[in-house]
């Protein structure tokens, strides 16, 4: 249990950032538009990307087991980073939810996601790279990477139909600030962890 729990926070705290996927889900879920198939579209493709990392990160470390430190180090790195950025941001502040325009048609919405999804590096270095590596170091990499799963799935269906609980909220930009300072806590304990071994 202690591996999916840990797959699960892990998993929940990297997809918490704010970043174009999940104001895309969230803006959709504030208008009510094609919700379903955009949440479904987002989780099935982290599933698909958790499960690539943690199955294949157990073949690599098998053949080249000095690759676990480098990446570890690697993660760390880009955690401190990002916390940084996240902190940079709430720092800043002056971030408030605005829904924009409609994406449209089901095809479309569904189109937008899987490019703001498929074509961010980020996702790479999240699911790939960070919880494939961070899940040789688990008793269980397979109940680690279900927890990540299950925290994808729960993310995104949260966040696309919970978003009109959230919308008096987030249209403050204090919310953001707050938001992005929690994410920049989180990446920073998460790097020093990695750092500790």
């Amino acid at each position: 249990m202690t591996a999916y729990l840990s797959g699960f926070g892990l998993g929940l705290s990297l997809i918490l950032a704010i970043g174009a996927q999940n104001a895309f889900v969230l803006r959709q879920g504030l208008r009510g538009e094609h919700v379903l198939p955009v949440v479904l579209t987002c989780a099935v493709s982290d599933a698909l990307l958790i499960a690539a990392g943690v199955a294949g990160f157990g073949v690599l470390v098998e053949a080249m087991p000095w690759i676990v430190p480098v990446l570890r180090w690697g993660a760390a790195a880009f955690l401190l980073a990002y916390g940084a950025r996240a902190f940079r941001s709430a720092w800043q502040g002056g971030a408030a939810l605005q829904t924009g325009e409609a994406a449209g048609s089901r095809r479309r919405a569904v189109a937008i996601c899987l490019a703001l999804t498929w074509l961010n590096p980020h996702v790479y270095l999240d699911t790939l790279v960070l919880l494939g590596s961070i899940s040789t170091q688990s008793p269980d990499p397979a109940l680690f990477g279900a927890g990540a799963i299950t925290a994808s799935f729960t993310f995104f269906f949260s966040l696309g139909f919970g978003a009109t609980l959230l919308r008096p909220v987030f249209a403050k930009p204090s919310a953001w600030r707050a938001l992005d300072f929690a994410i920049g806590l989180v990446m920073w304990a998460l790097a020093l962890s990695l750092v500790l071994g």
